[in-house]
């Protein structure tokens, strides 16, 4: 069974394209998923039944797993049982009559535009690591593009002429997102001062980097974002995807259509987009509250 496993894993890579985190996730579930199994004396793939499936489940509860992780966990084994079946190795699906319920989708953490700018102004822009976290918190927050695709970032993905960076999303997809004005300067001021004094006449196609030459990691510009909410004063919770949320927020907030927002995301689906319309909508019920004669 390990090696089926391996064998998805590998298809997933090489047919979906599917990001590192995403295949991770795979990973993870499903070698739990087979470890309990195992444990059950079940050795190979044609001998786990239906109810070896709902077991499982059970025992997530019991384990004290939330809703999302048990969804989420079985989308990966319903899908790897899809490919078996693909691949002739099973004759019946044991996972077919197992509904997956779908999860309400949390709304996503925001931040006022008062508090995106005390952010933005945090770093200290006179050490050449402050002026770089600087470019990265403007360059996150006028494009609104994943933690990932920031670090991920090339030298040659950045336009300055016409104002734009090309991202390489979920499963490569590639898109154009335009930056902006204000971190479109931040930007060439970190590359004119401050990556020639991180880099110390080293070379690195990355276009963030740190003084030992090396590519931002998520980690490091975790705890970046984290030191300058503090630095800035924002008691709320902070991420990395909270500047996301923001962009996408308060661009809804200022007329911006939903389908632009979808583009410059990158989500493939409106619907995952569409969440950020519940905040846009309790706002009106508010105004609506507040000035309507008869409310």
């Amino acid at each position: 069974m390990d090696d089926l496993l391996d064998s998805f894993l590998s298809y997933l890579v090489v047919e979906k394209g599917l990001s590192e985190n995403t295949l991770e996730s795979y990973g993870r579930d499903l070698k739990k998923f087979l470890l309990f199994i195992k444990s059950r004396g079940t050795t190979s793939a044609r001998e786990i039944k239906y109810g070896d499936i709902l077991d499982f489940m059970t025992r997530s509860r019991e384990e004290g797993l939330n809703a999302t992780t048990i969804v989420r966990s079985m989308v990966s084994v319903k899908q790897f049982f899809k490919y078996l079946l693909s691949e002739k190795v099973l004759s019946e699906d044991p996972t077919a009559h197992i509904k997956t319920p779908k999860m309400k989708k949390a709304i996503p953490g925001v931040i006022s535009l008062g508090d995106v700018e005390s952010i933005l102004a945090a770093p200290d822009e006179s050490l050449p690591e402050g002026l770089r976290d600087a470019a990265m918190l403007e360059i996150l927050y006028a494009t609104g593009i994943r933690v990932s695709e920031l670090i991920g970032l090339k030298l040659n993905d950045v336009n300055f002429e016409l104002g734009f960076v090309v991202v390489y999303g979920k499963g490569s997809k590639e898109r154009v997102v335009p930056i902006g004005d204000k971190a479109r300067e931040k930007l060439l001021s970190y590359l004119r001062d401050s990556r020639p004094a991180l880099l110390k006449a080293r070379e690195s196609k990355a276009l963030f980097v740190t003084r030992r030459g090396a590519g931002m990691t998520r980690q490091g510009f975790w705890k970046i974002i984290k030191a300058q909410a503090l630095r800035a004063g924002v008691t709320k919770k902070i991420s990395p995807h909270t500047l996301r949320h923001s962009f996408a927020t308060h661009l809804l907030e200022r007329g911006a259509d939903l389908r632009t927002i979808q583009v410059m995301l990158g989500h493939s689906d409106i619907s995952t987009t569409q969440i950020y319309t519940h905040g846009e909508s309790e706002r009106l019920k508010e105004i609506h509250k507040k000035y309507h004669p008869r409310s």
